[in-house]
């Protein structure tokens, strides 16, 4: 049993990490066994997600004054919040993930940038492509681009002699 410092001081920590995440996703994981929740915690952690269960009054007052508030409705019966800093779609794939193995998993809502996201909302964040995809995609595009240019003016000297040559072929034929 916590006591009412101990209590604040999670309501604090839960309240400052509430505001640096880039996305929350809330889920109900009533009917894990401990070795299904661990293994979970597992791979949330190897993605660089935390993980948290906590008492959804806690959850309430942790959440005033910052955009996971939108969700306050969501806070019912068992829940635990997953969380990342940096990649916004790592948990949404994490979660979907394990949840199609294990059907007692239910990815219950999420809010990122201020919106709230329903379950089918993570679902469909997690078929998006990984960071490392998006930016080795935006990499080949941005190099692509140059490379056209520097052939194109490669041709044009050759056009130009293959049109001048057309040209005067057509003075010697008349």
């Amino acid at each position: 049993m916590l006591t009412l410092s101990q209590k604040q001081e999670l309501v604090s920590a839960l309240h400052e990490k509430f505001e640096q995440k880039k996305i929350l996703v809330l889920v109900d994981y009533k009917g894990l066994n401990v070795t299904k929740i661990n293994d979970l915690r597992s791979k949330l952690r190897q993605a660089g997600i935390e993980f948290k269960v906590v008492k959804n009054t806690l959850l309430i007052r942790a959440a005033e004054q910052t955009d996971v508030e939108l969700l306050r409705q969501q806070f019912e019966g068992p829940s635990a919040v997953a969380m990342s800093y940096d990649d916004p779609v790592a948990p949404a794939k994490v979660l979907c993930e394990f949840a199609k193995d294990n059907d007692k998993l239910q990815i219950k809502a999420g809010v990122m940038d201020g919106s709230v996201l329903d379950a089918d909302g993570i679902k469909r964040l997690s078929e998006l492509p990984s960071r490392e995809v998006l930016l080795a995609t935006v990499l080949g595009t941005m190099n692509a681009v140059p490379t056209g240019l520097v052939r194109a003016l490669n041709n044009l000297p050759e056009r130009l002699v293959y049109a001048l040559k057309a040209i005067n072929d057509q003075k010697e034929a008349a």
